[in-house]
């Protein structure tokens, strides 16, 4: 059974969601921009680009080190991962996400080429999680769940392969301690850990209720984890219950 989502009132009552977001109003007061034309050509500069794993429960600091992660890119893509951060720690949700609306908007195309596959499914979960638009939550599930099951298939096969580690349970154990790499800014999932899918689970059954085909979607993602899948075998590795997505 997958681990239930707490209520917002629960996640107003929590003292660690409110420590998360601390610090997140001096953040979002930067964020207040409408000509995005300059934020296109300056690219963040005195930085060596290191890709983040996990994320400092200080906002600050979080946001401090996820610029790393674009150096020699245009500021614009920070700035949109800097919205994302905002929304998914729920400061003033409905404010960031109609920021975070109206940049797709106006920049998509910009985007689309710029954005590393890591930051279009951070988007794609965003516009899953907020729109009220059924047809792009739909499609931004669809992206989600593609690259995701991707994702699942090859760190399965960095746990197989042993060019460089003596076995697979010391490869499992690199996944629960580092980042890592497996393409275009993604990295691997850590086995028996991980709550990406049970974040996926939660926009599923969200979405599935809209129509007849979201109950199929749905239908058809538990069979998977019963079935002899990428799904199930890692159903089977995983450990931690309260991030459970079956």
């Amino acid at each position: 059974m997958a681990a239930r989502k707490k209520s917002r009132l629960e996640r107003w009552l929590s003292f660690n969601q409110h420590r998360k977001r601390f610090g997140a109003g001096q953040a979002a007061a930067a964020l207040q921009i409408s000509d995005y034309s300059a934020l296109k050509t300056q690219l963040i500069q005195n930085t060596e680009q290191i890709y983040t794993h996990g994320a400092d429960k200080d906002i600050t600091q979080h946001l401090h080190n996820l610029r790393a992660e674009f150096a020699g890119q245009a500021e614009l893509l920070y700035y949109h991962a800097q919205l994302i951060v905002l929304i998914r720690r729920e400061y003033q949700v409905a404010e960031q996400f109609t920021l975070f609306e109206r940049l797709w908007e106006s920049e998509a195309e910009f985007l689309r080429e710029h954005l590393n596959t890591r930051w279009l499914i951070s988007a794609a979960d965003t516009f899953a999680d907020h729109s009220k638009d059924n047809t792009m939550r739909a499609l931004a599930l669809a992206a989600s769940l593609l690259v995701n099951t991707i994702k699942l298939q090859e760190t399965e096969r960095y746990l197989q392969a042993a060019e460089h580690l003596t076995d697979q349970s010391e490869r499992q154990q690199q996944l629960q301690t580092g980042r890592v790499a497996l393409f275009d800014g993604t990295s691997a999932f850590a086995v028996g850990t991980d709550d990406t899918l049970r974040n996926l689970r939660w926009r599923l059954d969200a979405l599935s209720q809209t129509n007849p085909m979201g109950l199929v979607l749905a239908e058809l993602f538990q069979r998977l984890q019963t079935h002899d899948t990428v799904y199930q075998r890692f159903r089977l590795r995983h450990t931690r219950t309260k991030t459970a997505w079956w």
